[in-house]
Parts: C-alpha cells; sequence; structure tokens
C-alpha cells in the first residue's frame, strides 16, 4: 500500500548492488515516486569514489528501464559538502523540493507547494543511513527492517580493484555486472588500480597518522594559484600548493616555503621571499580541514593560509617546481569539483567565500 506520495533514498551507488535495489524495491512499493540522489556527484575518481555521476545515473536506467521511463523512480545528482552539514542539507531539501513541484505538480495547481505532498526518507533505522534520517525532520520515514545482506559496496571495490579484478556477480544485477567487466579492460580502470596500490602501501610506509599538512590558497585578481599533482595519489589533477610540516618549522612557516618550493612564485625582482609572502596572509582566516575521511593516505589534518595578493593587471610569475607536475593560475570560475584532488575543492570553497 503506497502511503506516501515521494520517498527520498540518498546514496553514492559506488557501485549499485542487489541491497541498494532491494531498498528501492521496497520504497516503491510505499510510494508513489521514488527520488534517488547521487552523492558525491561531484568529486574527482578515486578508489573510493571511482564512477562518475553519468556512468552511475546510466546503471540506474539499465536496472530500472521501467521505472525510470514512466517517471515513478527519479535520479539525480547531490553533490558534496565535505564541512557543512547545513549546505548538505541545504542541497538535498533544493533538489528534492525542484523534483517535488516539477513532477508531482506540473500544471501549479497545488496551493501550498510542497506541503501538499507527503514526503518520507527511505531507509534503514540502525545502519550508517541512521544519520542522514535524522537531518530531516519535517519528513516522515520509510523504514526497513534490517539491512539486505552482509555486503557493502566497499566489499565490491575490495574485490574489483586488484590485478585480477574480481565482479561479484551473485550481488549484482546482470547490467551492473557486465558494465564492470568491460569497465576493467579500460584506461580509468588501469589509473584506479595504479592508485589503490599506492594508497594500500602508504601506511605500510608511513604510518596511519595522524599527519599535519599546510596548504596555500593563493588568491589574485580573480584568480587562484594551483599546481597540478605530478605523481600519485591524485597524478593529474589539480591541489592548492602545500604538503607536509616539518618536525623543526610553524606551520604558518612549512605554508610558505611549500607555496615557494611548488610554485616559484616571483615578482618583477625575482622569487618573493619569505617574509613577504607571509605579510600577505590574513590571519583571521586561516582554518583547520580535519575531515576524517579527507584522504585516503590516512588521518591527515591540514591547515590552510589564505594568501590575498594585491590585484593587479599583470598576476605574480609562477613555475612547477617539487613534485608539482606544473604550477599556473587559474580563472576561479572557470574551475569545477572533479578537477581537484582530495577535499581541494572544499577548502577552496570556504576560504575564497565561494
Amino acid at each position: 500500500m503506497q502511503s506516501h506520495d515521494f520517498g527520498v533514498f540518498v546514496g553514492r551507488f559506488q557501485p549499485l548492488h542487489i541491497g541498494h535495489e532491494h531498498v528501492i524495491r521496497e520504497a516503491l512499493g510505499r510510494a508513489g515516486r521514488l527520488i534517488v540522489l547521487i552523492g558525491s556527484a561531484n568529486v574527482a575518481r578515486d578508489p573510493r569514489n571511482p564512477f562518475t555521476y553519468a556512468e552511475r545515473e546510466a546503471l540506474f536506467r539499465a536496472c530500472f528501464p521501467a521505472e525510470m521511463a514512466e517517471g515513478r523512480l527519479i535520479v539525480a545528482p547531490l553533490d558534496d559538502h565535505l564541512y557543512s552539514d547545513t549546505a548538505w542539507v541545504t542541497g538535498v531539501q533544493r533538489r528534492v523540493n525542484a523534483i517535488v513541484l516539477a513532477a508531482g505538480n506540473p500544471d501549479g495547481l497545488a496551493a501550498n507547494g510542497i506541503r501538499d505532498f507527503r514526503i518520507a526518507l527511505a531507509g534503514y533505522g540502525k545502519d550508517a543511513t541512521s544519520y542522514y534520517l535524522k537531518l530531516f525532520p519535517e519528513w516522515e520515514n520509510i523504514q526497513l527492517g534490517s539491512a539486505y545482506g552482509t555486503f557493502s559496496s566497499a566489499d565490491v571495490r575490495r574485490r574489483y580493484f586488484q590485478r585480477i579484478p574480481e565482479v561479484p556477480s551473485s550481488i549484482l544485477s546482470a547490467p551492473v555486472a557486465a558494465w564492470l567487466e568491460a569497465f576493467k579492460m579500460g584506461p580509468e580502470f588501469a589509473a584506479l588500480l595504479a592508485e589503490a596500490e599506492f594508497l594500500e602501501e602508504y601506511p605500510r610506509k608511513w604510518g596511519r597518522g595522524p599527519f599535519v599538512t599546510a596548504d596555500a590558497v593563493v588568491v589574485q585578481s580573480g584568480h587562484i594559484l594551483l599546481v597540478e599533482r605530478g605523481r600519485l595519489p591524485g597524478k593529474g589533477l589539480l591541489a592548492l600548493p602545500g604538503g607536509f610540516v616539518n618536525p623543526d618549522e610553524r606551520i604558518r612557516d612549512a605554508a610558505v616555503r611549500e607555496l615557494r618550493e611548488e610554485t616559484g612564485i616571483a615578482d618583477a625582482k625575482g622569487q618573493i621571499p619569505p617574509a613577504m609572502l607571509a605579510s600577505f596572509i590574513e590571519d583571521s582566516r586561516t582554518r583547520v580541514f580535519d575531515a576524517p575521511g579527507r584522504s585516503l593516505r590516512g588521518r591527515i589534518i591540514t591547515h590552510a593560509f589564505l594568501f590575498r595578493l594585491p590585484e593587479r593587471r599583470s598576476l605574480f610569475r609562477v613555475k612547477g617546481g617539487d613534485d608539482a607536475a606544473h604550477a599556473r593560475w587559474y580563472r576561479i570560475g572557470d574551475l569545477t569539483p572533479p578537477m581537484l584532488f582530495e577535499d581541494h575543492w572544499s577548502i577552496i570553497e570556504a576560504m575564497a567565500d565561494l
């Protein structure tokens, strides 16, 4: 019996498995329509988030062709906001509001907006979904009794990203298994496998931390200074200049040192001295970024320093150095989250007031 107009189910689906499908079918039995929000839709590929939003959305279409064609199952992207639950909740609310009003009220006849519709969140009350179920008290819950099986997407990824990849077909629908079989033969899989092997070896060599790093958020005339990572992890992605703090230096000094080493930042007189670079730091804006899962290497806590350089038509000169393939100024408006390493987009959002 359908007791709700809309259900809402949030997940990353990396990849979609039969446990997810069970939740979706149960929810569709209790709601007229189900909105599935695919999280981490705005991040670069890595072993934790190996598949793009477009790839995951296509898998939903392959597994639920009738439900999506009929408009009973509606799939949409959801961006991460690693350092703000409020921003994440707002993103969910806005996405759901727009979908409900467009799908449930196409003629604009409802008088009270989404309040004319019964909306419920779908999930298990005793697993990881419990957290987000508590963030939306205005919506009811579609509670499912217990988890479907003892597996997760993380289990699928562990078995998949190895030299002889295993596609666990017993817990994957045929379209998902077939897609994974094809994906493992391509260059994206090879790159992800290399990164997964690097990350597996990292704690054996360096430990799991916690480690302390410093990052420089350098802005000038509507541009931000970024480096392209020249080695794993995140090879080829853009990143803030930064790195690990030496045992004998202050964190603030490490930010200046890393900025000089990785970018060679210079003005007309040559490379800018450390004391002058430090004078551009807005100390009141310094912030710690410490999400436990911000790096797959281990527990890495970074301190971000905002360097606000003088506005000028000719930007300071930069060139790549140390482990950076290149250093370059980017127009902030040209950047998108999947271009950035780890949580560096979230840091830029917070530090540059985007």
